[in-house]
């Protein structure tokens, strides 16, 4: 029986616990940050009212339960977050510390989709840019700030929205917005956030849609049965000094995200959404216990239990497409459960970089996607074939949230090329998981005692735990956690707040922010609001809070060097936005790394990656003119470790012998520094350099930027490279960064 190439997006909505619990000093309902209820008005309606509009096309859709009582609260009018409080406040009775709040934090947004694109909002952002903030708070208007109170919140409504005669009287505007029209813009806000559960209980009902769930405040699961297990991927990891074995919370997380949705959705959940898709073997008879049938996770972990790693060709797409796209049966004690892994790489695609990219060529680009491992399976089943003769299950999960921030219109082309071509499609059909289980159950089986531990990080617990920061939040956690123990009187029912309190600080929000790894300018507030969920723990149990929780974490100031955080998309227009590289790898180079450097013409190195290109920055000093004050020429060259191939040395004169400048490399490109031209060569025999065609892009004004597209390396993806920077004259070699060492770079 022929088939279609079947495909299950789910899109991932999640937001952890902004409430305060510290009742001494916080008022109830105060919010400390105001993103459910920004996020509540621009991604979740408008998301699933797109895909109403395809009612062929199926999907899935997880709500975390902390997401969910947060915008009951905004519905409700219980919940108040500083950037509200403000907003709603006459611009006459704001102070000093207010306008200086406002000034910092009323452009938390992607400039390029969410500001720019609106006069007014813009106006305001290049003053702070261009002339300061000390200017703002100097020569700023009472109209000013209130034009900047209603953008920073109107901004934030989906384009889907534009059509209401409201929104749409507001964005005419443009300014002159009064405290009356903030109020008025803030109960549009929760018209949309009121209608969000209601319609997707309605689509669910219909069909069309499957909502799914996570454990209650989102933790990590495997984590809460043993902190030890950060060992199983990472052998030599530093654990925290206290053990936390806590596995009766698994249960109670997964009970009260159970009957939750129970209540919301007037049935019982199929699938789970384990938190950062985060598994192990201890977790899953809880969750077949539970009733689940299904849950996800990433290809990092069913390779890693296979021993298998997916190899990708050129195009990224993979090699061994019958291992990925099916599910697989769990055996437990408590039943059977099925699992599907994504596909990685097809989820990074919409999550990171297709937001760079014109909307109907992206469309096109995931829809090539599909066909290309459609026709891999064709070819690859016994005798070939011009139809699919299996049932192959392609998932794609991810962020249903954060990345249509970097998309036009909130990603609302992009979305409708892509679902009218997915639509007319008669070799693609998308589905909901539990519709395709129930058709095609899961016939392989894994050895649920044989499940790899870790999430979709690497396949790996390192983004949660093994980090000082991270190890020393475990260690209060596991603190208070005891202290809740030695109370056994306190129970669920006579002492909600302890428990509330605990499930909060269990998140595993809270450990992606400490430490290396993630970083944002609301670092000390997710630091305070772990601190508050644990004190309170003590509070309702009337015990003493231990001296620790009155202290940061960690310290959170300006780091030197660190690796990429996350996928970039820099405009190469030679001005290195601040938002464009926030998330970029950076290294310190003058003045800071030896006396090699004290003199060096070059502050700082950029970095970093997105599924198209190699980024790099260079901060030059203030004043300086290459080819007069600097060399005027710069080199940059990759390292392939261990892959056979011709290399050559660095093709420049008067190279120093010694590493890494005696290395060999197989790709150089020299950029002019004076005329911004290029020259693109890869090595061949004999230890010769041949120019090739190279579509590099690069710009220069307040600093270097430059684009490397991957194809002009014509390397594979999740291979590892190295590349050094050389500064030359003339052909001759100059100097070269970073110091004694290589780059090294993550091929995505």
């Amino acid at each position: 029986m022929p088939h279609p190439l079947y495909v299950a997006f789910i899109w991932h909505q999640h937001q952890p616990l902004y409430k305060c619990r510290d009742s001494v000093s916080v008022s109830p309902g105060k919010y400390r940050l105001p993103w459910v209820r920004l996020h509540g008005t621009k991604d979740y309606l408008d998301l699933i009212l797109l895909l109403e509009r395809y009612p062929k096309l199926h999907q899935t859709v997880n709500l975390v339960p902390s997401l969910i009582l947060q915008i009951e609260d905004y519905i409700a009018g219980t919940a108040l977050d500083p950037y509200l409080t403000v907003a709603l406040t006459p611009t006459e009775q704001l102070g000093a510390e207010q306008h200086q709040f406002i000034i910092q934090h009323f452009f938390d947004a992607n400039h390029h989709t969410l500001i720019d694109p609106h006069p007014r909002y813009a106006e305001l952002y290049q003053q702070r840019q261009d002339k300061g903030q000390a200017w703002c708070l100097e020569n700023w208007t009472p109209q000013d700030y209130s034009d900047l109170l209603a953008w920073h919140n109107l901004a934030w409504f989906d384009p889907l929205f534009w059509d209401d005669p409201e929104i749409a009287q507001w964005l005419q505007q443009g300014k002159g917005f009064t405290l009356g029209d903030r109020q008025r813009i803030f109960s549009k806000q929760r018209e949309i956030l009121s209608r969000i559960i209601p319609q997707h209980r309605k689509m669910q009902e219909s069909g069309q849609l499957e909502v799914t769930t996570t454990p209650y405040t989102h933790p990590i699961l495997p984590l809460l049965a043993d902190t030890n297990v950060g060992r199983v991927a990472i052998p030599n990891m530093t654990l925290p000094q206290h053990r936390f074995q806590w596995s009766e919370d698994i249960p109670r997380h997964l009970n009260k995200a159970w009957y939750m949705y129970k209540d919301r959705f007037g049935v019982t959940p199929r699938g789970l959404w384990p938190s950062e898709q985060a598994v192990s073997p201890a977790i899953l008879p809880y969750v077949a216990e539970q009733g689940f049938k299904w849950l996800c996770s990433d290809e990092a972990i069913l390779g890693s239990t296979l021993n298998r790693f997916f190899q990708r060709d050129g195009a990224g797409n993979v090699l061994e497409p019958e291992l990925l796209y099916r599910p697989y049966r769990l055996e437990t004690e408590h039943g059977d459960l099925a699992m599907v892994f994504r596909d990685h790489r097809l989820s990074d695609l919409i999550g990171f970089s297709y937001g760079s990219m014109e909307p109907r060529r992206a469309a096109s680009d995931l829809v090539g996607h599909l066909e290309a491992i459609a026709r891999t399976l064709k070819h690859r089943q016994p005798g070939g074939g011009t139809t699919i003769e299996n049932p192959w299950l392609v998932t794609i999960a991810l962020d249903g949230e954060n990345c249509w921030e970097h998309y036009s219109q909130d990603g609302i082309p992009f979305l409708e090329n892509l679902y009218q071509t997915l639509s007319d499609h008669k070799e693609i059909k998308l589905v909901t998981v539990s519709e395709f289980l129930e058709q095609f159950p899961a016939t392989e089986t894994l050895p649920a005692d044989q499940l790899h531990t870790g999430s979709w990080v690497d396949g790996s617990l390192t983004t949660w735990i093994g980090d000082p920061a991270k190890n020393k939040a475990w260690d209060l956690l596991a603190a208070a956690r005891q202290v809740l123990a030695n109370h056994p009187e306190a129970t669920e029912e006579n002492n909600p707040e302890a428990w509330e309190a605990l499930y909060a600080a269990e998140g595993s929000d809270w450990f992606w922010w400490f430490g290396e790894g993630h970083s944002s300018n609301q670092d000390a507030v997710f630091d305070e609001l772990f601190r508050e969920h644990l004190s309170a723990i003590y509070q309702a149990l009337n015990e003493p809070i231990p001296p620790e929780l009155k202290q940061y974490v960690e310290v959170h100031q300006a780091r030197s060097d660190h690796r990429p955080e996350g996928f970039i998309h820099p405009m190469i227009d030679g001005r290195g936005d601040e938002q464009d590289w926030d998330q970029a790898g950076r290294i310190e180079i003058g003045g800071s790394r030896g006396t090699m450097h004290q003199s060096s013409t070059i502050q700082r190195l950029w970095y970093g990656v997105d599924h198209l290109n190699f980024y790099l920055r260079l901060d030059f000093k203030a004043g300086i003119k290459p080819g007069v004050d600097c060399p005027s020429e710069l080199n940059l060259l990759w390292f392939y470790p261990e892959k056979t191939m011709h290399n050559s040395p660095i093709p420049l004169a008067d190279v120093p012998h010694e590493a890494p400048l005696n290395y060999q490399f197989h790709h150089q490109l020299g950029i002019n520094l004076l005329t911004q031209s290029i020259q693109f060569q890869e090595a061949g025999e004999n230890w010769e350099w041949h120019p090739c065609l190279s579509r590099a892009q690069v710009a220069i004004d307040n600093c270097l930027e430059v684009a490397v597209p991957w194809a002009d390396l014509h390397i594979q993806p999740d291979y590892p490279l190295q590349m050094i920077l050389v500064l030359s004259d003339d052909g001759c070699f100059r100097s070269y960064l970073p110091e004694n060492a290589l780059i090294a770079i993550d091929v995505p």
